[in-house]
């Protein structure tokens, strides 16, 4: 993945997980981060470093709730929309979509000759 795929991703970081969790309803981190992988053929990676922060603010504005589960003796934390995350996630998905549609207008246009 190179430095311009990153900074796409890390600015759009929070839809993504938003439109996940929408599809999905309740998944833990690893599990995000594998679904992303799987998704993109490998060509866009979340990392812990970039994914929790992101998790942590999302649950401070309300978006997500969080449940902790003991699966193989371990503590797994898995994040579920709030009715306002789900609220969000429609509303973020359709900005970015319109965002990229307007980008690929503009990438597209035909010099002038």
């Amino acid at each position: 993945m190179n430095s311009t795929t990153q900074h796409v991703l890390k600015g759009s970081l929070s839809v993504i997980i938003l439109k996940l969790l929408e599809d999905r309803e309740r998944m833990y981190g690893y599990e995000i981060t594998q679904q992303v992988k799987a998704l993109t053929a490998g060509e866009m990676a979340i990392t812990e470093g970039a994914l929790y922060p992101a998790l942590h603010k999302l649950e401070a504005e309300g978006l997500l709730t969080t449940e902790t589960e003991v699966v193989d003796g371990r503590a797994r934390k898995y994040y579920s929309l709030t009715k306002d995350g789900q609220q969000q996630s429609v509303s973020r998905t359709s900005e970015l979509r319109a965002f990229m549609e307007n980008l690929n207008t503009i990438l597209n246009l035909k010099p002038a000759i």
